[in-house]
């Protein structure tokens, strides 16, 4: 299967190209971003590394590529290691370096029983399945900046389904939200989650965070009072 097949890529507005996988088992299909910059392209997670990447994207040659992982599990990091600017959490560098698998749980993966709706090529095994490491090249915390060139991000700290980081234009009410947030069952029972951070994030996103769109790592893009909405939710389901 070429990377045309494997891939689906649609255009939302703000020119944001969203990428999706969609034979990959429902769990760990992600939605990664595209959104070329005056100065600079950027990548928002890189999915499951299972097909190359890089030959969907319109990259244009010799302009840089910042392939930013918010987080590091599996289906967010994948093919993070195609491209030679590599941005991620600076607190979960180190893991970036090997791809552990207690980190990204790609050893679980390798135990779906159904983790492909169709293989990728012929005699593809889920257990052989391995993720490349992908050491980071800039490594972001809260407070640093993301700039395109016409657009700048600020780099948010979001912990609690893991460490992760964010990407909010202020100025336009852009957010890129990992999974820190999305339109569906939020996650927050894994070795790496924090229930504590997760309130405080929730409490964040309410108060202080106003979007004007939301482009989450599942399910469908959504506006700030609907992101309002789902940490309210949250919150109420964690007795706040």
């Amino acid at each position: 299967m070429t990377p045309q097949q494997w891939y689906g890529v649609d255009r939302h507005a703000d020119g944001v190209l969203r990428i999706t996988e969609p034979f990959v088992d429902a769990y760990y299909s992600a939605n990664l971003y595209f959104l070329s910059g005056r100065d600079r392209d950027l990548l928002v997670d890189a999915g499951m590394g299972i097909v190359a990447l890089k030959p969907v994207l319109p990259v244009r040659h010799g302009k840089d590529v910042l392939a930013l992982a918010t987080h590091i599990h599996l289906d967010h990091v994948g093919a993070l290691h195609e491209f030679d600017t590599r941005a991620g959490p600076a607190g979960e560098a180190a893991l970036f370096a090997s791809m552990p698998d207690g980190a990204t749980f790609a050893d679980e993966y390798r135990r779906r029983g159904q983790p492909v709706t169709r293989p990728p090529s012929p005699g593809w095994r889920v257990g052989d399945y391995r993720l490349v490491p992908a050491p980071l090249t800039l490594p972001l915390a809260e407070g640093d900046k993301v700039d395109l060139g016409d657009r700048v991000f600020d780099v948010l700290e979001l912990p609690g389904h893991s460490p992760c980081i964010a990407l909010f234009d202020a100025r336009d009410g852009m957010l890129f939200s990992g999974d820190a947030i999305y339109d569906d069952r939020l996650l927050d029972d894994m070795p790496c989650s924090d229930i504590d951070a997760y309130r405080r994030t929730m409490r964040r996103l309410i108060d202080d965070i106003d979007p004007r769109i939301v482009y989450g790592g599942h399910g469908e893009p959504f506006d700030g009072n609907r992101m309002r909405e789902i940490a309210k939710t949250y919150l109420r389901s964690r007795g706040r």
